[in-house]
C-alpha cells in the first residue's frame, strides 16, 4: 500500500467527519462512479422488470433490485478505493472488475449479512483486505466495534432519505396537477394502488431505483471514510506518512554526502598502500641487522636463547592469515532460533489486544489509603452535588404530592355531580319520540323569465348573496342544457367545471368558469365582486347563454 500516494489529508477525525470525507470523495469522482453504475444497474432493472411483467411478478423484480444493493455497492467502493491513491479507474475497468472482484464475498453479503447495519464499514474490510475466517472476523471486530452505532445510524438515515426521494417524487408529480382535477386523480391513484396494475408496479420499481442510485454511492463512501479513519487511528497512517516524507527529504540531502564518502573510500586504500610501501625497506633493514648482532654477542654461550626479533617479521608480514576467513558464529549464538518466527507471532498477538485495537478492556486497580485521601476534594464536590440533587428531588416530590392532593380534594368536593354517572343515576330519560310528520320535499323554484333583470334587482336591493346564488344556478342550468348533460344532485363546483368542457365554444367555457369563481369567492371567502364587474359578468352570461333581457 503506497501511503505516500494518498490524495487526502489523513488525521484523526470524529466519526461523522470521516463520513463526510467519504462523501466528499464520492462527489469528487462522481463521473467515474455513476457512469458504470448506470451501465450495470439500468440494464438489470429493465431485464428484471421485463421478466416480472411476463411472469406477473413485478413486485419480485423490485425486491430483487433492492436486495442486490450490496452487489452494486462494489462499484463506488472499487472507484474510491483506488482513486484515493491517485489511480482513478476508467469506466471500462470498473465494469469489467464487477464480474470477478470480491466474488467469494457475494454469498455472505447477499444472505446473512444483507441486513447488517454496519455493512458500509465491513464491505471495505472484507473486499480490500482479503482476510479469511477468524482473521477477517477479528479485523471487523477491531475496526467496527467503536463505530458500530454510527454505522447503524448512517444506515437508518440513508434508508430514510431513499424513502423521502420516492415520496417526494410522487408528491412532486401531484403538485403539477390542477386543483380541479386533483380529487379525481387521487381517487384514480388510490384505486390503482389497490388494484396493483403492472404499470403502477413498474413505476414504483423505477422510483426506488432512482432513490437507490442517488443515495447508495454516498452510503458506501461514508463507510469507506469510516474505514480510513479507523485504520489511521489504529495503525498511525498519518504518522507513517510524516516519517516517509522525512526519509525522502533526508535521502535527497544525503546524496552529496554519500558521493563524497564513496570518493574517500576509493582514495584511502591507495594512500594506505603507498604508506605501507614506503615503510617496508626500513623494516627489512632492521630485520637483517638484528640476527648479526645477536650472533656476535652470543658466541660464547652453549645454548643461545632465540631472539624475539627473528619471529617479528614472520608475524608482521604473514599475509596468508589475513586472507583466511573465519567461520560464522551466528549459528553458535542463535542456533535454531534464527529461523523461528515465534517472537513475531507473539508480538502480533500482543498488538491485537492493545486498547487502541480492541477498546474493550477491564482493569481493576488497588489504591492506597493515602492516595484515596488526595481524591477527597473531588469526593466532597460529588457529595455536594448529590445532596443538592436529592434536595431538588424531595421538593419536586412534595409539589407533585400536593397536586395529587388538590385533584383528589376537587374530586371529593364535586362527587355529587359525577358519582351518579357510575351508578346510572346521571343518565336522563330520553324523550319519547313524538309524532312523525311527513311532508313533500320542496322543489326548487323555477328560474324567472327575465333572468338578468331578476339578478340585478336582487343586487341593487342589497341582497348580494341571493343575486350571486341566482346567477350561479342559472349559469349551471344553462350550461347543462347547452352541453346536453345531466348533473347529479348536489354537484360541486369542480364537477360543474369538468362538465363545462363539453361546451363547444371557448368563450362559453371561459364565461362559465368566471361565474363559478365569482360564486366561490363569495360563498367561501366572503369576497363580493364590484358592482361594475358583477354587471359585466351578468351581461356576458346573458349574451352567451341567451338569457332574455
Amino acid at each position: 500500500m503506497k501511503l505516500e500516494a494518498l490524495t487526502v489529508a489523513l488525521r484523526p477525525r470524529t466519526s461523522w467527519e470521516a463520513c463526510e470525507l467519504g462523501m466528499a470523495l464520492v462527489r469528487r469522482h462522481a463521473g467515474a462512479i455513476w457512469k458504470p453504475w448506470l451501465l450495470v444497474t439500468l440494464p438489470l432493472l429493465v431485464l428484471l422488470n421485463a421478466a416480472g411483467w411476463a411472469l406477473d411478478l413485478l413486485w419480485l423484480s423490485g425486491l430483487l433490485m433492492w436486495w442486490l444493493k450490496p452487489w452494486f455497492d462494489r462499484i463506488p467502493l472499487f472507484v474510491i478505493s483506488r482513486a484515493v491513491f491517485g489511480e482513478t479507474p476508467s469506466t471500462r475497468q470498473t465494469v469489467r472488475a464487477q464480474l470477478r472482484w470480491g466474488a467469494r464475498w457475494w454469498l455472505p453479503y447477499l444472505t446473512w449479512r444483507r441486513l447488517g447495519p454496519a455493512r458500509s464499514l465491513y464491505l471495505p474490510v472484507d473486499l480490500l483486505e482479503g482476510g479469511d475466517g477468524s482473521e477477517a472476523r477479528q479485523r471487523r471486530s477491531a475496526l467496527g466495534a467503536p463505530v458500530y452505532g454510527v454505522c447503524a445510524l448512517l444506515t437508518l438515515v440513508c434508508a430514510n432519505f431513499e424513502m423521502l426521494i420516492v415520496l417526494g417524487t410522487v408528491f412532486a408529480g401531484l403538485v403539477i396537477i390542477p386543483f380541479d382535477y386533483l380529487p379525481d386523480t387521487l381517487k384514480s391513484l388510490w384505486d390503482s394502488f389497490l388494484e396493483q396494475p403492472h404499470w403502477m408496479n413498474a413505476l414504483f420499481n423505477g422510483l426506488i431505483w432512482i432513490a437507490v442510485s442517488v443515495i447508495e454511492p454516498f452510503y458506501v463512501g461514508a463507510g469507506f471514510g469510516l474505514y480510513l479513519n479507523r485504520r489511521t487511528e489504529i495503525e498511525g497512517w498519518d504518522i507513517e506518512i510524516v516519517f516517509r516524507r522525512l526519509r525522502a527529504r533526508l535521502a535527497a540531502a544525503a546524496a552529496p554526502t554519500l558521493l563524497a564518502l564513496c570518493l574517500m573510500a576509493g582514495w584511502l586504500p591507495n594512500a594506505a598502500a603507498q604508506i605501507a610501501a614506503s615503510d617496508e625497506p626500513a623494516a627489512a633493514a632492521q630485520v637483517a641487522d638484528a640476527p648479526i648482532e645477536a650472533s656476535e654477542e652470543d658466541d660464547s654461550e652453549e645454548e643461545p636463547e632465540p631472539s624475539h626479533t627473528r619471529t617479528a617479521p614472520i608475524r608482521e608480514f604473514d599475509s596468508s592469515k589475513k586472507s583466511r576467513r573465519l567461520p560464522s558464529t551466528l549459528g553458535e549464538l542463535y542456533g535454531d532460533a534464527r529461523a523461528d518466527d515465534r517472537s513475531l507471532r507473539d508480538a502480533v498477538a500482543k498488538a491485537m489486544v492493545e486498547p487502541s485495537v480492541a477498546p474493550k478492556h477491564k482493569q481493576t486497580v488497588w489504591k492506597a489509603k493515602n492516595e484515596v485521601a488526595k481524591d477527597e476534594p473531588k469526593a466532597r464536590d460529588a457529595a455536594l452535588f448529590k445532596e443538592l440533587g436529592e434536595g431538588l428531588a424531595s421538593a419536586l416530590r412534595v409539589v407533585l404530592w400536593g397536586i395529587v392532593a388538590v385533584i383528589v380534594g376537587l374530586l371529593l368536593f364535586t362527587a355529587g355531580r359525577w358519582l351518579g354517572w357510575f351508578r346510572g343515576g346521571g343518565e336522563e330519560d330520553a324523550p319519547a319520540p313524538g309524532e312523525v310528520r311527513t311532508a313533500a320535499l320542496a322543489e326548487p323554484e323555477p328560474l324567472p323569465d327575465d333572468i338578468p333583470t331578476a339578478i340585478r334587482r336582487l343586487w341593487h336591493s342589497g341582497r348580494h348573496r341571493d343575486a350571486l346564488a341566482l346567477m350561479y344556478r342559472a349559469a349551471v342550468e344553462s350550461m347543462a342544457a347547452r352541453a346536453q348533460i345531466v348533473l347529479v344532485p348536489g354537484a360541486t363546483e369542480a364537477q360543474c367545471l369538468r362538465a363545462s368542457r363539453k361546451l363547444g365554444a371557448a368563450e362559453d367555457r371561459d364565461v362559465f368558469a368566471r361565474a363559478v369563481r365569482t360564486w366561490q369567492y363569495a360563498a367561501y371567502a366572503q369576497t363580493m365582486p364590484g358592482s361594475e364587474d358583477f354587471d359585466d359578468l351578468v351581461g356576458q352570461l346573458a349574451q352567451r347563454f341567451g338569457w332574455t333581457a
